[in-house]
């Protein structure tokens, strides 16, 4: 699976780097989402779907290799 984040939509809200913290995570300086982890995903598949699917800005997006 590929990991895709649009920086531009997040709103900073930090559930991505909490639900999956291997994958995501928040930038020191502005809040926004960073990929950590592009693959392979040492997090489980289901729990970066979850992360991805729960956005509150959907600025997360995970594709299929």
């Amino acid at each position: 699976m590929r990991i895709t984040i649009d920086r531009e939509a997040c709103i900073g809200s930090g559930l991505c780097a909490l639900i999956a913290p291997a994958v995501f995570d928040q930038n020191d300086d502005d809040g926004l989402v960073e990929l950590l982890d592009e693959g392979p995903l040492t997090d489980p598949v289901g729990t970066v779907k979850d992360a991805v699917q729960r956005c509150p800005a959907a600025a997360l997006g995970s594709h299929p290799d």
